[in-house]
């Protein structure tokens, strides 16, 4: 029988010849790590490589993502969909093995990693829905939800600023099924790392709350797996801190930042073999090894005594059985779209003219009754962001059962966090923050449009009519920002009427997430026809027209379609034919069919956006020769009414830039 050094060094063999065929990856932290992933994926690790979306699985994730091959081998060996050509394959184009693990793209991955620190903040999320769907759904003598997160990270994820927000909310919400490998080399990519990191790691982590295990050779089996039985039997978060050598078998490199980013060359390859009495070929795993890794078998049986139990506890509760199958495949329930529709129909007839923040606490409230996969949460900015509805519970470490979590001021780290709430199942997370502090948390916002998940994220105080706070806290690049990002909608609503389409639509949407723009500010409602909610959704229509076609259109969002209303009936007063386009969501107004778009946006006419962000977005819609009322500068400290004057967010200026736009035009 091979032993677990063997075991291991497939591992490692497996990595360098990766990374040696592409000549590029990092070879050093699978070779590093191995020994550690060894006793995990063997020993412990509940999966089933047959059914990679059991929901009863353990989680692994890789926070330390450029160490990809190590999950790659792992999950080759142990049986899922992932061949040896696969291997050989390592980060070309179209391959299952990227340079970095991508959820969605390789079977078996948990989540995209990479950008160092969001690996472990999306394990806290799982880690955390986990606890909650737990303690939603368990019940005495069924104990359905009962699985643990583990995770591997590196000096760089340590590094980062994310890993204090996420660690330290870990430790206070007591997650215990969350247990950490601390990959303690020394070694970054500018060497050792002593220089520029002396941080008492284990310290601080026991000041989070954290139960710490210290100075675990990771090279030593027996050492690791004491350290895993020991954290399965906390009440605390575990971090194990093991220290192991980058590169562990190169004779040359190991231990040194030469086999961190590259691979260690064709001499050094055979050497290494050599050094670990490896004498098989690249790619090649004897059947012996192989036999021992493939995790087939008790895959199936554990998760056969699992359904069983299933069944037992769908038989005693059988509502609550079907709810969570529906909350794990992501379904909505049956009447969600009507019951919603019938709230946004209310909405229109109540014709209130309120700030869109609260138009969006008003959907929550209509909304998360309907919906008890809903979770929520602010970055200590309730009040303001108005996140807070009637139903809302918070979730304690003493009690999950609850929907709502007070994040604190962690905007990055609550993004993240809701990243891998989504990616666990069953919740559909939602979080909030002012829009200017959406760059704290721009990068984790990004890999939810990346992973095309479910995460909705609500951002208040939308321009300069935030007023007195002043050019810190008044969006400008933001939204355009948010536009940019592929798979992303950005929904900026002009009433209470297309608040409530677009929380409709972002919680519909399952195949990317959502960032909702609400005013601090009152807004006035318009008023529209009966078929409005079909033309909101397409994300940009037709709000006010005029008889024949225009020679001039109004393009507006939010706060500025009101003025755009009321210019376009001064110039109408004038003779002029305007037409006034709101567009709430450009991403799903360009999605929409070309004869649509023709129809909304005609290439005869003059074309005038207004918009208090940054202007330059806006020539993609109004043309070279069109006109943006935006803005080109960082705003003031004011009232926002002095503020929408100063920048011309006027009708006067409206009216003006008109007149002299449609005199160009002749």
């Amino acid at each position: 029988m091979p032993s677990r050094r063997e075991r291991a060094n497939a591992i490692r063999a497996l990595s360098m010849d990766a990374v040696q065929k592409a000549n590029s990856g990092h070879p050093g932290a699978p070779m590093g790590m191995a020994d550690i992933a060894e006793v995990l994926w063997r020993d412990y690790l509940k999966h089933n490589p047959h059914n990679p979306q059991w929901i009863d699985r353990d989680r692994f994730v890789l926070s330390n993502g450029h160490g990809s091959m190590l999950s790659y081998a792992l999950l080759h060996l142990t049986g899922y969909a992932l061949s040896i050509e696969d291997l050989q394959d390592f980060r070309q184009l179209h391959s299952k093995t990227p340079g970095h693990p991508e959820y969605g793209h390789t079977v078996g991955v948990e989540t995209t990693t990479g950008p160092l620190g969001q690996g472990i903040a999306n394990a806290v999320g799982m880690a955390l829905a986990e606890k909650v769907m737990a303690e939603q759904f368990n019940r005495v003598g069924h104990e359905i939800i009962d699985h643990y997160t583990y995770v591997f990270l590196g000096d760089g994820c340590m590094m980062e600023g994310i890993s204090h927000e996420v660690c330290s909310l870990a430790g206070t919400l007591g997650l215990s099924k969350l247990i950490a490998f601390y990959d303690d080399n020394g070694i970054s990519i500018d060497g050792e790392v002593h220089g520029w990191f002396t941080d008492d790691t284990p310290a601080r982590f026991e000041a989070y709350g954290w139960q710490v295990i210290r100075n675990v050779d990771g090279h030593d089996a027996d050492e690791v797996k004491t350290a895993i039985d020991t954290a399965r039997k906390s009440d605390q978060p575990t971090l194990i801190c093991c220290k192991t050598v980058i590169g562990f078998g190169s004779p040359n490199k190991q231990g040194k930042e030469d086999c961190h980013g590259a691979a260690l060359g064709v001499e050094e390859v055979a050497l290494t073999r050599a050094n670990l009495g490896w004498q098989h070929p690249p790619f090649e795993v004897p059947a012996d090894i192989y036999a021992e890794w493939d995790a087939k078998e008790a895959g199936s049986k554990v998760e056969g005594d699992w359904d069983r139990r299933f069944a037992a506890y769908a038989k005693t509760h059988p509502e609550l059985a079907v709810e969570l199958k529906r909350r794990m495949a992501g379904e909505l329930p049956e009447d969600f779209a009507e019951k919603a529709s019938a709230f946004v129909r209310e909405v229109a007839q109540k014709g209130e003219s309120i700030a869109s923040r609260k138009a969006s606490q008003n959907c929550l409230n209509a909304f998360g009754p309907l919906l008890p996969e809903l979770f929520g949460g602010s970055a200590d900015l309730t009040g303001s962001n108005l996140t807070l509805w009637k139903g809302c519970k918070p979730v304690v470490q003493e009690d999950a059962t609850g929907n709502y979590l007070y994040y604190g001021v962690r905007e990055f780290g609550m993004s993240a966090i809701m990243n891998g709430i989504a990616l666990h199942g069953g919740l559909i997370p939602y979080g909030a923050t002012f829009l200017v502090f959406m760059e704290y948390a721009r990068n984790a916002i990004r890999m939810s449009a990346l992973m095309k998940l479910r995460v909705i994220y609500i951002f208040t105080h939308d321009s300069i009519g935030l007023g007195e706070d002043g050019p810190t806290h008044q969006p400008i690049e933001q939204l355009a920002n948010l536009r940019l990002t592929p798979g992303l909608d950005t929904w900026r609503p002009a009433d209470t009427m297309e608040a409530a389409v677009a929380w409709k639509h972002a919680v519909e949407r399952r195949d990317g997430p959502s960032a909702l723009v609400f005013s601090r500010q009152n807004l006035p409602f318009h008023l529209r026809d009966d078929e409005t909610e079909a033309a909101i959704s397409r994300g940009g229509y037709i709000l006010k027209d005029c008889m024949g076609e225009p020679e001039l259109i109004l393009i507006a969002t939010g706060s500025e379609v009101g003025l755009a209303m009321q210019a376009s009936m001064r110039l109408s007063e004038m003779g002029r034919r305007v037409r006034v386009v709101s567009m709430p969501c450009t991403s799903v107004f360009e999605a929409q069919s070309a004869a649509y778009r023709q129809q909304v946006l005609p290439r005869t006419g003059a074309r005038i956006a207004i918009e208090a962000a940054h202007a330059d977005y806006w020539y993609k819609y109004v043309g070279l020769d069109g006109r943006v009322i935006g803005m080109t500068t960082f705003g003031e400290s004011a009232p926002a009414g002095q503020l929408f004057e100063h920048f011309g967010f006027t009708v006067d200026n409206i009216v003006a830039t008109a007149q002299e736009l449609l005199r160009a035009n002749g």
